[in-house]
């Protein structure tokens, strides 16, 4: 293959240099979606699992991603076997609109307590293209299952994963 590289482009040191500046760059490898994503299976959240009086669609874990379009909201169970920080990430495409408005609602188990965290969609946005993810996140104290929720006003299709940090480690 190397051979066949070299025979078409050349083994000049400037050729050499702009393949190594290629894979240092990360050039051709995926890129936002790819690395947002990682190794992480898609969830099709189109089940029923009750929590805190309601249904939510799907179970994420470390291992898992959903995705979905805005305008909307949606919701998910995430399992806390001990107090820890539960991070939220989203990262939007083609986006098309802000909106007004967008939420995250973190619940503690049996939804005896909530964390409601809000930013207007401009500044959504600019934290994707800032930073690549817009995120939130929320100590949970509680074991066991906490229903997170969001909404948004913003015209964009997302993808969301989670993160559970335990508190003990910091």
């Amino acid at each position: 293959m190397m051979k066949r590289f070299l025979a078409i482009f050349g083994d000049g040191p400037q050729v050499l240099g702009g393949v190594l500046l290629a894979v240092v760059l990360g050039v051709g490898c995926g890129g936002g979606r790819a690395e947002f994503i990682g190794g992480r299976v898609l969830d099709a959240c189109d089940a029923a699992w009750p929590v805190c009086g309601t249904m939510a669609g799907c179970i994420l874990g470390p291992e898992s991603y959903a995705e979905g379009r805005f305008p909307g909201q949606g919701r998910f169970i995430v399992r806390v076997p001990e107090a820890a920080t539960v991070r939220v990430r989203f990262y939007f495409e083609d986006a098309v609109a802000a909106g007004e408005e967008t939420a995250v609602t973190f619940h503690e188990e049996g939804c005896r307590a909530r964390t409601r965290q809000a930013v207007s969609g401009r500044t959504a946005l600019d934290t994707m293209e800032k930073v690549g993810e817009f995120t939130r996140e929320a100590d949970l104290t509680g074991e066991g299952d906490h229903l997170i929720e969001f909404t948004s006003d913003m015209q964009a299709r997302y993808l969301v994963k989670v993160e559970v940090l335990p508190l003990r480690n910091r």
